[in-house]
């Protein structure tokens, strides 16, 4: 059984940073899209990034130039560093890993919260 296993999320001050991570356990990071989503008390929730096992990256809107994704395949994990965070980034982080050759899976993690305030 595929899982996904996240830890960094915490309190931080306006301006301050965090780095989430988030490890694939039952599982291979070869071949798959690893990312997280992150959803706000009474929003939907949004994709944060994605990175592919060769690289390939991509940003929501409201991070770019703020936050970094990161992979190492060989850890199978994923990592996610967040830079000038502020209180409209508070929210529920989500890691999820999407695997479309066999095995195939898609698997969402149980969430890290992240809290920004002063």
């Amino acid at each position: 059984q595929v899982q996904l296993v996240e830890s960094g999320g915490g309190l931080v001050q306006p301006g301050g940073s965090l780095r989430l991570s988030c490890t694939v356990s039952g599982g291979t990071f070869s071949a798959a899209t690893m990312g997280w989503y992150r959803q706000a008390p009474g929003e939907q929730r949004e994709l944060v990034a994605t990175i592919t096992s060769g690289g390939t990256t991509n940003y929501g809107d409201s991070v770019k130039g703020r936050f970094t994704i990161s992979g190492d395949n060989r850890k199978n994990s994923v990592y996610l560093q967040m830079n000038s965070l502020q209180p409209e980034d508070t929210a529920v982080y989500y890691c999820k890993i999407r695997r479309r050759v066999t095995p195939t899976y898609n698997v969402w993690g149980q969430g890290t919260q992240g809290t920004v305030s002063a």
